[in-house]
């Protein structure tokens, strides 16, 4: 058992209030760390507003860092994944790879810090100009609000703070409040590679009173949000003409062609639907195959799923573990138990152990079915027959999210029009909508949030172009 404090202005501070962490799989408590109020977010906007005015950090300086920071990860791999599969309940595999993909984010961040560049302006081209010279230059926001989640709360935590610091702003940090210990562990090595005090401040505690707090307070420049849709609304109004980037909610689908490999198809479908316990905001959700290899790709899936261990997360042989807590896995067995009330057909899985959900697929269900047009976040998908691509393309485009799909086809000429006609932020051909790099623009439509992140991108949404004419 553990006490961990805030971090703010470089020093590690407690309060009295107290939240328990929790391993996921035992349910037991394994730490406990200090709750913010409002005291301590304003002490952390203090700080961050503090060393944004007055500890200048030269791009190359923020580059060395961020690269820095990278390096320590790495060399704490085994601990960080450790503390992943513990407070996620995410099987150690997948932890550790979560890892070394937030190591890759911060060397992608810190490259970028050292393009931070703006374009010459043809004022020339325009009549009586032709003794101006004019360019832009990006310039930081200010202080950037970095609030992430639960499911990835390591590589999602430097798709935020490392663009933020690479574009030469400062951060408030406000992780899930069931994920808070790679929060800790990762201020720690920011602080070891070398940022200076005030550039990176933790705060957690509730979401509901931390997220009224952060965006009361009108210093703040920029909020980067993960997590729920409707949160994600109330921040919008919140934020009023200061920016924000959402990324939110997702159904994602796939579309399989019969010109596809079916078995690979059929495997990687359920690969993508099970990871993390399907608590992935691209995780595969519904999968729409053509009529003629149906049966087929149904077999094939389910004998996937039935090969999958469930199990302790630090075991290596484990593939899938708990979710997040009970509760969602009670709201996914209601899921699923209303949509067989309705009609459904379980083919394989269905059934809850505690916090654990068996990995399941559904067929015979209703567009309008909670598990098909809701957010699921659970290891469940469900499988729809098509006739025509225009069909799919069309049951794929009834969501109210939008953020990425998958198409598995041969065919050039279907790719191509899946490319342009499916309404979401990503079209990814021949793998699933859950393919994501980190260097990647990565976001949706609808629903499914505003911005992009990737630090070559995010870098850019959290800059200001200024603009510069000379007159000579």
């Amino acid at each position: 058992m553990q006490d961990y404090g805030l971090f703010i202005d470089g020093a590690w501070s407690v309060t009295e209030e107290k939240i328990s962490v929790t391993n996921k799989a035992t349910g037991r408590e394994i730490a406990r760390i200090s709750a913010a109020g409002e005291a301590e977010v304003k002490k952390a906007v203090d700080a961050a507003e503090k060393a944004f005015k007055t500890v200048k950090l030269e791009p190359y300086a923020r580059y060395e860092i961020l690269l820095k920071a990278s390096q320590l990860l790495k060399q704490n791999q085994k601990k960080m994944a450790e503390f992943l599969s513990l407070e996620v309940g995410k099987p150690i595999k997948e932890a550790t790879a979560e890892v070394a993909r937030a190591e890759q984010t911060l060397i992608l961040s810190a490259e970028e810090a050292k393009r931070m560049t703006g374009e010459m302006v043809p004022l020339a081209g325009a009549p009586g100009c032709e003794n101006r010279w004019a360019f832009t230059l990006r310039m930081p926001v200010g202080i950037v609000c970095a609030i992430t989640p639960f499911n990835f709360p390591l590589n999602l935590a430097c798709h935020k703070i490392g663009p933020a610091i690479a574009a030469g702003n400062t951060v408030v940090y406000k992780p899930a409040t069931v994920t808070p210990l790679s929060a800790v562990l990762l201020c720690e090595i920011f602080a070891e590679a070398g940022l200076p005090a005030g550039y990176l401040n933790l705060v957690t505690g509730s979401g509901s009173k931390l997220g009224k707090l952060l965006t009361e307070e009108e210093r703040i420049a920029f909020y980067s949000f993960t997590g729920s849709p409707s949160v994600g609304k109330i921040l919008l109004k919140d934020a009023g003409f200061r920016r924000v980037a959402l990324e939110l909610g997702s159904n994602s689908a796939n579309i399989v062609h019969h010109d596809t490999d079916i078995t690979a198809a059929a495997g990687l479908c359920a690969k993508y639907a099970f990871a993390n316990a399907g608590q992935v905001c691209i995780s595969c959700q519904r999968v729409y195959v053509q009529r003629r290899v149906y049966s087929e790709f149904c077999d094939k899936a389910v004998a996937y799923a039935q090969k999958l261990v469930m199990g302790d997360p630090l075991d290596p042989a484990t593939d899938i573990g708990p979710m997040i807590s009970e509760q969602e896995a009670a709201r996914t067995e209601e899921w699923v138990n209303g949509a067989v009330a309705l009609g459904a057909r379980v083919l394989t899985g269905g059934k809850r152990r505690g916090a654990w959900f068996e990995p399941t697929i559904l067929t015979d269900v209703g567009a309008d079915m909670s598990i098909v047009c809701q957010e699921a976040f659970a290891p469940v998908f469900s499988i729809i027959p098509y006739d025509t691509i225009e069909e799919a393309i069309t049951m794929v485009n009834d969501s109210v999210y939008g953020l990425q799909a998958g198409v598995l086809t041969d065919s050039l000429e279907i790719a191509r029009l899946c490319a342009m006609k499916i309404e979401t932020g990503g079209v990814i051909i021949n793998d699933g909508a859950t393919f994501r790099t980190d260097n990647m623009p990565y976001g949706g439509i609808k629903e499914s949030g505003i911005g992009r992140e990737g630090p070559q991108y995010a870098v850019k949404e959290m800059t200001e172009e200024k603009l510069i004419v000379f007159k000579f």
